[in-house]
């Protein structure tokens, strides 16, 4: 008798290795992954804007960056001592308003080279709330506690996430043909929306994404994180202590079944050198000075370097 159930997860056609370059963006999830990647070594760069949670603003950032489209002054705003811009998450806000428009226009810079050369995409989709400015009547990304009664709060219609998620492909397709893209939604649960609207929004999501992604194509695919989270670890023993977010045994195990889908077979094996480098490096003699443990560090840079010969890109 089976007393759980399991994902299943497709093994992706263009699996990721150490020569590819991964760009991640979306919710706070993404950054849970990404961190598994940096952990691992691979080439990844993560939210050059911020953590971002909705299709539209995720959208925006893409056609910015793709086209090319600088931010301005009137593009940024002072609130609270400090510059901010409702395009992108409160960890770029500047207390200099010349600083905060060099540092955007060189994430645009920036990761438009990086959208060019990477092979793949991950883009996490946390919520289909969004908030919508009512002076300027655009959404934003962040609301940077701006008053409340400054936005209105909408659930995005299936119909906008899906033309979204399609233009954003598109743009980021245009520019580079043959990236592959994975789509994923985010396993962390937005409470304070309410339990039901929590529901609703994900459902949104899935609704939108499930009728844009054509299977068909070998170059996108999805990645079934939420899934994962609420059927094979639905237990709070796997969330952190808010109740709300995936802790690390859970996050191990999503990204053990993304490794083995989505990760090459041979990188698996250079995954498990940086692995044990990673936990040698953390280790911590209790006799330093020792013959044993010089020895030991000896070693251990051996090791680094043989890898490091290997791989260039990779440092420790």
């Amino acid at each position: 008798m089976q007393f759980r159930t399991q994902i299943p997860v497709s093994k992706s056609n263009n699996p990721i290795d150490y020569n590819s370059k991964v760009l991640s963006v979306g919710s706070c999830f993404a950054e849970n992954m990404a961190t598994k990647f940096d952990y691992f070594k691979f080439q990844n760069i993560t939210n050059p804007f911020g953590i971002i949670f909705n299709p539209v603003s995720i959208e925006n950032l893409f056609r910015r960056v793709c086209e090319q489209h600088f931010f301005e002054e009137k593009d940024v705003f002072f609130h609270n001592e400090r510059w901010h811009s409702f395009e992108v998450h409160s960890d770029l806000s500047n207390s200099d308003r010349e600083e905060l428009l060099e540092t955007l226009n060189k994430a645009i810079a920036e990761t438009y080279k990086k959208l060019q050369e990477a092979t793949h995409i991950i883009i996490t989709y946390g919520t289909s709330w969004i908030y919508r400015n009512i002076e300027s009547d655009q959404i934003v990304a962040n609301c940077h506690k701006v008053p409340q009664k400054q936005f209105i709060k909408e659930l995005l219609a299936v119909e906008i996430i899906e033309r979204s998620i399609q233009n954003t492909i598109e743009l980021v397709q245009i520019l580079n043909p043959n990236i592959k893209i994975i789509f994923t939604i985010s396993p962390v649960r937005h409470i304070k929306d309410g339990f039901t609207e929590n529901q609703l929004s994900k459902s949104h999501l899935f609704t939108a994404l499930h009728k844009t992604i054509n299977y068909q194509l070998s170059t996108i695919n999805y990645f079934p994180s939420y899934e994962i989270m609420m059927d094979e670890l639905r237990d709070y023993r796997f969330y952190s202590e808010d109740m709300l977010h995936p802790n690390p045994i859970a996050i191990d195990y999503i990204w053990k079944l993304f490794s083995e889908n989505y990760i090459s077979e041979s990188s698996l094996s250079i995954m498990k050198e940086v692995d044990e480098i990673q936990k040698s490096l953390r280790h911590r003699s209790f006799n330093p000075d020792s013959d044993q443990h010089q020895k030991f560090l000896v070693k251990l840079q051996q090791k680094i370097n043989l890898l490091e010969e290997r791989l260039p890109h990779i440092t420790f």
